[in-house]
């Protein structure tokens, strides 16, 4: 959900969350939460996407990310604080497809446009690239 959805429905809410007792505000918060949480993710991926090619990287081959790399600390230090989780494996592994999404559309200038974005934003297009999660 966190991958597709910027603004979950109090319904999607309810369905991932059947444990918590929803009133308006509660799912105003949360809905503010999963679009800042999202938004920090795709300003990582860009940042990381650029500094890889002032640093020289020339393929999206070349970009990985690992548990042990400086992308997947950052997510994990923003996101799991207290380091109660171990990084899932499908989150390493869409953040390394995103990254790579991002590094091609900059080497290719499409950021020159203003929407340039929305492509690799589109919920199809990510679930087609990472199957369902």
């Amino acid at each position: 959900m966190f991958f597709y959805t910027r603004y979950p429905s109090s319904g999607t809410l309810k369905t991932y969350f059947s444990d918590v007792k929803f009133n308006r505000c509660i799912t105003s918060q949360l809905i503010k939460w999963f679009s800042n949480f999202r938004e920090f993710f795709y300003i990582q991926m860009e940042k990381f996407s650029r500094q890889a090619l002032s640093d020289g990287v020339l393929s999206v081959e070349m970009l990985t990310v690992t548990r042990d790399s400086e992308l997947a600390r950052v997510l994990n230090q923003h996101y799991n604080k207290a380091n109660d989780y171990e990084i899932p494996s499908k989150f390493l592994e869409v953040s390394q497809i995103t990254l790579r999404e991002f590094f091609s559309a900059i080497s290719r200038g499409c950021d020159a446009d203003p929407s340039w974005k929305k492509s690799i934003y589109k919920p199809q297009s990510l679930q087609e690239r990472v199957g369902d999660t």
